[in-house]
């Protein structure tokens, strides 16, 4: 059985398929999936299939725009904590958090009234990390150097 990592309620992470080096998240173990706040979203097909073009920005909110298209892997119905109901996007990607690389999946969202771009939700972190609410980025903080060469 795997190790559980303990990380804070906020941790930096990477996004590497989206060519995201360093993204504030918030720790969310009463959220069940995981949400990405973008700009700009737009579908297109793709040899048959649903394409998602958006922008996502790092290191906050006069950080850095980066462009990304990614394959749309399902579109379903999101309650939010606030009982509030909507249909998103979802995608599959590639993500680094505290070390480890593995893939989940994120919603696609506008969370510009929200504090933090990223919400990390339990089915991302189940079996991996346990979350500790007095501590925050113990993590460490993700750099352009965890990106594939291209």
């Amino acid at each position: 059985m795997p190790s559980i990592i303990l990380l804070g309620w906020r941790e930096w992470l990477a996004l590497p398929d989206l060519g995201i080096p360093a993204l504030r998240a918030k720790l969310d173990t009463g959220a069940r999936s995981s949400s990405l706040h973008v700009e700009s979203l737009e579908t297109f097909r793709r040899h048959g299939d649903d394409w998602l073009r958006f922008a996502v920005r790092s290191y906050g909110r006069r950080g850095l725009m980066h462009g990304c298209e990614m394959p749309a892997c399902d579109r379903r119905r999101v309650t939010d904590a606030g009982g509030h109901s909507s249909v998103r996007w979802f995608i599959r990607s590639a993500v680094i958090l505290a070390g480890e690389s593995f893939e989940i999946e994120l919603n696609l969202a506008d969370r510009r009234s929200m504090r933090f771009p990223m919400l990390v939700g339990r089915s991302a972190l189940e079996g991996r990390f346990a979350v500790d609410p007095a501590q925050s980025y113990v993590g460490g903080h993700a750099a352009p150097s965890v990106l594939p060469l291209s």
